[in-house]
């Protein structure tokens, strides 16, 4: 029997970075820093749906927490003057000395924030999903959805194929169904083929719709490429 495994997992350690780093001597440290980089992420994935945002990269030191955030709409997330970056980081270490509340380290660390530019956002997988949200959220017939985010996917030069699942009662039908559509190649056996994959979900009047997708953006022989998500 053979198992599913998460293309950027599957990926580790070969054309993948981990997208937290650090590192911790004692189980302590590992617990406290695990939890911290959990509950900074639910926040994220809440504070910034809808923002477009592709990736959420963590580096710590003894001192400090660095979070780059990627993202094809900066200038929403910055705000004028830089007045959202600011608020953002304030809620996050919010966060941070909640998680630490009792370990003594609530006030050694510092947050700071990175935001920066994605190129060609229609090859992200997580920018692509959540236009797809949008598109059944308002209301449009998933297989026109499906139809047109592949063709924008494809319409960038580093795409060579594209995969898009939905699951859910599609078209509000009474029973849930999947429905898939795939242009190009996607080799997900592949170790040194960069794939994104991204999982996501739209709240329609009938319940929940999933969708997955999954995009090909050649393969890597190099290995200064290992990580780089901007690629």
């Amino acid at each position: 029997m053979t198992h599913t495994v998460h293309p950027y997992a599957h990926r580790l350690g070969i054309i993948r970075d981990w997208k937290s780093r650090w590192f911790s001597n004692s189980k302590a440290g590992y617990r406290n820093n695990l939890r911290v980089d959990t509950n900074v992420r639910v926040f994220l994935d809440k504070r910034l749906r809808g923002l477009y945002v592709d990736a959420v990269d963590i580096e710590r030191d003894r001192s400090e927490l660095r979070i780059t955030i990627k993202t094809s709409r900066p200038g929403i997330i910055i705000g004028r003057d830089g007045e959202g970056s600011k608020k953002l980081q304030e809620e996050i270490s919010k966060v941070v000395r909640k998680s630490l509340a009792g370990t003594g380290d609530a006030n050694k660390l510092q947050v700071k924030v990175d935001i920066v530019e994605v190129r060609s956002p229609e090859s992200r997988a997580a920018i692509v999903a959540y236009m797809a949200v949008e598109g059944l959220e308002s209301r449009q017939p998933f297989r026109r959805v499906m139809k047109q985010l592949i063709e924008k996917a494809m319409a960038n030069r580093d795409v060579q194929g594209v995969r898009i699942r939905m699951s859910g009662r599609l078209g509000g039908a009474d029973m849930a169904r999947s429905e898939e559509v795939r242009k190009g190649r996607v080799p997900l056996q592949t170790l040194r083929a960069d794939i994104d994959y991204a999982s996501e979900y739209a709240m329609i009047p009938q319940g929940k719709i999933g969708i997955k997708v999954w995009i090909y953006r050649g393969e890597i022989f190099d290995d200064t490429s290992k990580g780089d998500n901007n690629k």
